[in-house]
């Protein structure tokens, strides 16, 4: 059953990069402000609050001066972090209704999105969504805090899975023009199989932006992380676009060989994320207990790694 805008667990939003901000993701701005993160010191001017007012700097100041004179802290605003999440729309990831052997593709999409929205609304981060359906851009800026049911509204719709091959470089280039509205530090998650992948110039591009990137890797965990012993088994093939299914006879060898390609491809894909400094999630559920594990042991991962510190 799927908990769209219900109760689920939620994961802490700890940053990749080291920050001085509050926990659960909230990182300080660069605004002066009320806020826990002390950026420096000025006089004491009328107005000020005496909770600001440093005591020992003070002491230490009018010491040397033989005068009066009061320092205060300077603290910069608490902000917390903008989350966005990148949807890929390819037919191939809405592929496999039920009762086909194969992970739901579109409905793990559903759930991963979900999950991500519950933990921005939770952590009081700016949500923002972007993805290619119809084959043009379909934008959800930054804005209010709470868009989790926005979301859900869109993954739980008619939302069409018409997205081109190209949808992911796609995403990437208008979110580069529009990185005034996503600081340093924001969090995008990018929902695909990745059966395709991106080139690593793609992802270095968007790191060069400051960005917090987290690759969301929907594959199903035996037909695709892996493959069965079905030689000699007839097997549906659905057709891309079409969706039109044909039975597919392998032998035994066949199915062997598949079953290494499979495996050696998502070892290979963690492999290159790891060397370009990500950290994917990896899901092969519908479930959302087991999509709420994955994301939460994704940031347990951060957390021993000493990230959000």
């Amino acid at each position: 059953m799927s908990s769209l805008v219900g109760e689920r667990r939620t994961f802490p939003l700890l940053p990749r990069r080291q920050v001085n901000g509050l926990p659960l993701g909230e990182v300080p701005s660069r605004r002066r402000g009320h806020g826990s993160d002390i950026i420096g010191h000025r006089l004491y001017v009328p107005g000020d609050p005496v909770t600001k007012i440093d005591w020992r700097a003070s002491a230490r100041l009018a010491t040397a001066s033989g005068r009066d004179v009061f320092i205060v802290r300077d603290q910069a605003a608490d902000d917390a972090p903008r989350v966005v999440i990148v949807v890929d729309r390819r037919p191939e990831m809405s592929l496999y209704p039920e009762p086909l052997p194969w992970l739901q593709k579109h409905v793990a999409v559903r759930e991963a999105a979900d999950a991500i929205a519950a933990s921005a609304a939770a952590a009081r981060a700016d949500t923002a969504a972007l993805d290619f359906g119809g084959g043009e851009a379909w934008w959800m800026p930054p804005g209010r805090r709470d868009r989790r049911w926005m979301i859900a509204e869109r993954e739980g719709g008619d939302t069409p899975f018409a997205a081109p091959p190209d949808a992911l470089d796609r995403s990437f280039e208008f979110l580069a023009a529009h990185r005034r509205e996503l600081p340093a530090g924001s969090f995008v998650f990018v929902l695909s199989d990745f059966l395709c992948p991106l080139p690593a110039e793609a992802w270095r591009r968007m790191i060069g932006h400051g960005w917090d990137l987290v690759p969301v890797v929907i594959q199903d965990p035996i037909w695709e992380q892996s493959f069965p012993a079905v030689g000699g088994i007839g097997i549906p093939i659905a057709e891309p676009g079409s969706g039109d299914v044909a039975l597919v006879r392998l032998s035994r060898r066949q199915a062997d060989r598949r079953r290494e390609a499979n495996e050696r491809r998502l070892a290979g894909l963690l492999v290159d994320f790891g060397a370009l400094g990500l950290q994917p999630v990896v899901l092969g559920t519908t479930e959302p207990d087991g999509v709420d594990a994955a994301f939460i042991a994704w940031a347990e991962q951060r957390r021993s790694r000493g990230w959000g510190r």
